[in-house]
């Protein structure tokens, strides 16, 4: 009687863990996948790959629109700006409206879905070399930098983080 006894405590003993560690590795799953917002609260509703911004500007200098992209580089002082990357291997560099929040420093290889105003700009010498230095660039190649940059830029007011 003895022996059943023990042989049944045993049997739920290893159920249960199991049961354990099912539910923790679901949690754990979850927790994964669960969004982060920074800025305004925005949703993911008609976000549009940021490979098709230069296609849906057109001529326009502005345009107020939804991205999604896989974050590439992210401020390493202070998560003050990111950049998208494109299939061609070009990138958007990601700005936050009126420096109002910053995204974590470790994002890079994560999706971003922003909300907010992109636009073709002109980056200053000074703010290249700035957005160079806060990627870690060896100073030959913040030296490097000449002439001003005609880009896209984008200044988001809300982003989730996935």
């Amino acid at each position: 009687m003895k022996r059943l006894l023990i042989i049944a405590i045993t049997a739920s003993l290893f159920t249960s863990c199991k049961d354990a560690a099912t539910d923790n590795a679901a949690k754990s799953e979850k927790t994964e996948t669960k969004a982060l917002y920074f800025g305004e609260k925005i949703t993911e509703d008609g976000a549009k790959p940021s490979d098709s911004l230069k296609a849906m500007m057109g001529n326009d200098t502005t345009l107020l629109c939804k991205l999604s992209g896989k974050i590439d580089a992210v401020c390493q002082k202070k998560g003050c700006w990111m950049e998208l990357k494109n299939a061609d291997g070009s990138s958007i560099r990601v700005t936050f409206k009126d420096y109002g929040f910053f995204m974590p420093k470790d994002c890079a290889g994560k999706t971003a879905i922003v909300d907010g105003i992109a636009k073709v700009d002109v980056t200053t010498i000074d703010d290249l070399k700035e957005y160079a230095k806060d990627d870690g660039k060896k100073q030959d190649e913040i030296d490097a930098i000449k002439e001003p940059k005609k880009e896209l830029v984008f200044e988001a007011k809300g982003v989730i983080l996935k």
